[in-house]
């Protein structure tokens, strides 16, 4: 699989980069060496300084969204309702605070991996296997199926600890 490249991230149409995204590969590789992915099927893109819902509406910036200001290509995490971490691109040129939210993934590869994150557990016995088709289908749960953390902020896409490609 071929990793995007910067000038896909870096390019001035947040929306346009939106809908690109659509249809590309998000991997993470776990430590053992295996790897968790999923096929980007919902975005939601945010247009910084003048869109009421970014975290950086008028330029707002804080210890929170100063990674919203890096350059495209950047991994922008939140954590929301006190449980579950969102895992957002960071679009366009350093200083332009625009984000895109992946809000769901298809399951491509590692879906045991994903469904051993997914199961409702109690203690080390499972007492609830989630549904195949459940496993990615939100932004939080994207997050815990692909072992999506806190740590994963500020991350560049271009590296090896996450990355989007096709």
């Amino acid at each position: 699989m071929k990793k995007l490249s910067r000038e896909f991230y870096t390019r001035a149409d947040t929306l346009r980069i939106a809908q690109d995204l659509l249809g590309k590969i998000l991997v993470v590789p776990t430590l053992t060496g295996k790897k968790v992915s999923g096929m980007i099927v919902e975005t939601e893109a945010y247009l910084g300084a003048e869109d009421k819902a970014a975290h950086s509406y008028r330029n707002r910036r804080t210890k929170r969204t100063e990674t919203m200001f890096a350059v495209g290509g950047t991994v922008y995490i939140f954590f929301i309702y006190g449980m579950y971490f969102q895992f957002n691109v960071v679009v366009g040129e350093p200083g332009v605070p625009h984000a895109i939210l992946i809000r769901a993934v298809e399951p491509v590869e590692g879906i045991e991996i994903m469904r051993e994150r997914r199961s409702v557990k109690n203690g080390k016995t499972i007492i609830s296997k989630m549904p195949d088709k459940n496993l990615t289908s939100g932004p939080g749960k994207l997050c815990i199926a692909l072992g999506i953390d806190r740590t994963f902020n500020n991350e560049d896409l271009l590296g090896e600890r996450v990355y989007s490609g096709s």
